[in-house]
């Protein structure tokens, strides 16, 4: 840098400050106070490098790919109202976004061609007398890449008068443009979720103490950014070691202008650059993507708990006049609480409640017009006389129903039997255990196979919320898998495996659903289930299917994996709650792997589940087990038998459903609006593709004003992604209700597409 290192541009810039900058730096100087004092502590660990070559800086974001984690800017207009340029190019020149305020004088297109580079532009609301929705419109104009909305301004920022953003700025901002949104502003977890959830599809954060918990809530649904603080390489990738995805850079960027000029700017950035790949190569990091918090030698941390009025005293008694107060801060429990993911649902009853009148493609659960409530009785009636058959004692069958009974479950021959009658999977019973549905079935699962931090449960995506539930519960680490149109890819998988590898991780399992999948209803060809089981026998990785949807669908289904398994690759996850009693909550797990231990004896891995089971749930309830029991053993364990009635009454409201919306949508429409969806045979769902962001704004439109609800497919999504897809789910809807509802779908999904051309 021309015998000039960062801090010498800091220095010089002062002595070079101008009068009207010196309260605007000033200010800068104190918002970032705190971050100054959190990146001083953390300091680096140096690493032993397992790589030979020098670290990679290369970063993707938002889809495109920088020279480096750094963004360039925000500088606010009064700083140097005519160095945009200048920066523009400097930013351009080494492939990084550069970032204008909207207050600039000149006219984005031109910046934009002066730097050559992404270009996104700061905003503040888009609403009110001092709004700005002139520049929102030129930046989509301009190519520019992104917009950034400003939630709070910053303590050097001159917004327009009023100017402090909301929730439905997030919204209507995100509704008026076809540009990625950022939103900065976010201090916590629950700032983030709400950011999300209103479109926001990344995040600023001012805080790196706040950082961990904001990435960690996020768990990569979209990039988080760091603004303040930052003055050199080491810190820059501090900020990425606690969670960041890149960090913004405009106090070194100003320094090097006020020096330097345009040359500055680049030898500024240069050298955080050059910095960065020091830091990187004395902590062994490899590249961007695996800087690890591990790198720190000591981490940001939880924000410091603010002075109540209510704080204990002394000795940890609430002082004279103070009451004492049961409050508990968010960020003082686990950061799952925080996970977007957990409140999908939520939000999608939310909706269902407030517009009763609506007919919604949501819920996907069974219908409930197949079930007879005397069956019940009938139900358990049945178990009792099998056990009394079988030579069991009054007193033994009053114990097995109102005790707790065996953890892995009293009914596990029964549920062998019916693996072997109806999907040809011959395991003895004690490979089963018989679990509060299929849901603490993954949470066993994943307890017992991941052991430690680098540990990786891969998913086809998009897949179902419940998994990605679990995994962010115990602290799980998700890849996802991404399927095409088409379906599940074995490329994809393998280089997802040797993906993961590479970063040091060990990719433990694969979690899919075979047939007709939840959410998109896609089902498994035989050519890829048997590809599948080769590379995860080739690889050592197991498979967790999932089986819920394969006895509510007509036909005769393809294989099970479990079933074409000869090597004790598939740990098998079913469910009766689709298929014979949903209030009963029963599920099971096979896992028939063996597990040595150091001394040389073997148990089943279902012997580690009960165990951990016995810690959770301690047993399935008695009565739930023996009502499904007895409904089994009157079909002779064949549930295609039990449920052919309702598996054709599924297949025919698919049918119905898919020539309903091709009546609404006929092909040369839907082709004119970019619309198009899958077919499945079976099963609950379809996706619907559609030219506009499928969001909970959306939903929430048409549910108000078409009276018709639906599911955004991101929620399915573990890293973003279906922004422009929907999910259908048809399995408790009568044909009257689906005819009514494709045609207010049909006229939400023109509606929403004309809005869009015209916004």
């Amino acid at each position: 840098m021309a015998g000039r290192t960062l801090d010498d541009y800091g220095r010089q810039a002062r002595e070079v400050l101008e009068p009207s900058l010196a309260e605007f730096l000033a200010a800068e100087e104190e918002a970032a106070a705190e971050n100054r004092a959190v990146f001083e502590r953390a300091g680096l660990k140096q690493g032993r490098s397992a790589r030979p070559g020098p670290p990679d800086t290369a970063v993707k974001i938002l889809h495109r790919g920088w020279s480096a984690p750094l963004v360039v800017g925000p500088l606010a207009g009064l700083a140097r109202p005519k160095g945009a340029p200048a920066v523009a190019r400097a930013a351009g020149a080494v492939v990084l976004p550069a970032v204008v305020d909207a207050s600039t004088p000149h006219r984005l297109a031109d910046l934009a061609a002066a730097g050559g580079g992404p270009l996104w532009l700061r905003t503040y609301v888009t609403g009110g007398p001092d709004a700005t929705p002139h520049r929102v419109a030129e930046a989509a104009e301009a190519g520019c890449a992104a917009l950034v909305l400003s939630l709070r301004p910053h303590s050097g920022d001159r917004p327009p008068r009023g100017a402090a953003a909301g929730w439905a700025d997030v919204e209507r901002l995100r509704a008026s443009s076809p540009l990625p949104l950022i939103v900065a502003g976010a201090a916590t977890a629950a700032d983030a979720r709400c950011a999300v959830d209103a479109g926001a599809d990344g995040l600023v954060t001012g805080s790196l103490r706040a950082l961990p918990a904001l990435a960690d809530a996020l768990a990569g649904r979209c990039p988080v950014l760091l603004d303040g603080g930052v003055r050199g390489g080491a810190d820059v990738l501090v900020a990425l070691a606690s969670g960041a995805d890149a960090v913004l850079v405009g106090q070194p960027v100003l320094d090097g202008l006020l020096v330097g000029g345009e040359a500055g700017v680049t030898e500024v950035l240069d050298g955080l650059v050059r910095e960065l790949r020091d830091a990187m190569t004395f902590t062994a990091t490899p590249s961007v993507a695996e800087a690890h918090r591990a790198a720190i030698a000591a981490g940001p941390g939880p924000a410091p708990a603010a002075p109540r009025r209510d704080a204990p005293g002394p000795g940890g008694v609430p002082g004279k006049g103070e009451a004492r107060s049961a409050e508990l801060r968010k960020t003082d429990l686990h950061p799952s609480l925080c996970d977007p993911v957990l409140d999908t649902m939520n939000f999608l009853n939310e909706v269902t409640h407030r517009y009763p009148d609506a007919i919604s493609f949501a819920p996907g659960r069974p219908y409930d017009g197949f079930f007879d409530t005397e069956e019940i009785f009938t139900h358990l009636r049945r178990y009792l006389d099998h056990l009394a058959a079988r030579g069991r004692t009054p007193q033994d069958i009053r114990t097995a129903m109102y005790q707790y009974g065996p953890t892995a479950g009293q009914i596990r021959e029964i549920v062998a039997d019916s693996l072997r009658a109806d999907e040809d999977i011959d395991v003895p019973a004690e490979s089963i255990v018989v679990t509060v549905g299929a849901q603490e079935a993954m949470l066993l699962v994943l307890r017992a196979l991941i052991s430690g931090p680098d540990d990786v449960l891969l998913v086809a995506s998009p897949c179902y919320v419940g998994i990605m539930g679990a995994a962010r519960l115990l602290d799980v680490a998700v890849t996802p898998v991404q399927e095409g149109e088409d379906g599940f890819s074995c490329a994809e998988l393998e280089a997802a495996i040797l993906g993961e590898r590479a970063r040091g991780r060990r990719p433990r399992a694969l979690y899919v659903v075979p047939d007709h999948s939840n959410p998109s209803g896609t089902t498994m060809d035989a050519p890829t289930r048997a590809a599948l089981l080769e590379l995860a026998e080739r690889h050592g990785i197991l498979i967790i299917e999932d089986s819920p949807y394969r006895r509510v669908s007509p036909g005769v289904p393809l294989p099970t994996l479990k079933s074409l398994d000869r090597s004790r690759t598939v740990i098998h996850l079913g469910s009766f709650a689709k298929t014979v009693f949903p209030g009963a909550r029963v599920g099971f797990a096979v896992a028939d792997q063996r597990v040595l231990d150091d001394t040389g004896r073997t148990e089943l891995l279902a012997d580690e589940l009960a165990r951990i089971k016995s810690m959770v749930t301690v047993n399935t309830s008695s009565l739930s087990q023996a009502a499904v029991a007895g409904a089994l053993l009157a079909a002779e364990g064949r549930l295609s038998v039990l449920n052919a009635d309702a598996a054709a009454y599924y297949g025919n409201a698919m049918q119905t459903t898919l020539r309903n919306l091709d009546a609404r949508l006929p092909a040369a429409r839907r082709a004119a609006l970019g619309v198009r969806w899958n077919e499945p045979t079976g099963g609950f769902f379809l996706t619907v593709q559609v030219p506009f962001r499928a969001d909970n704004a959306a939903l929430t439109r048409s549910a108000q004003e078409f009276g018709v609800i639906w599911t955004p497919m991101n929620y399915f999504y573990p890293r973003g992604g279906g922004h422009h897809a929907l999910r259908l789910s048809t399995s408790y809807l009568t044909t009257a209700d689906i005819e009514k509802g494709t045609a207010r779908l049909a006229r939400f999904i023109e509606a929403q597409s004309a809005a869009r051309k015209t916004s």
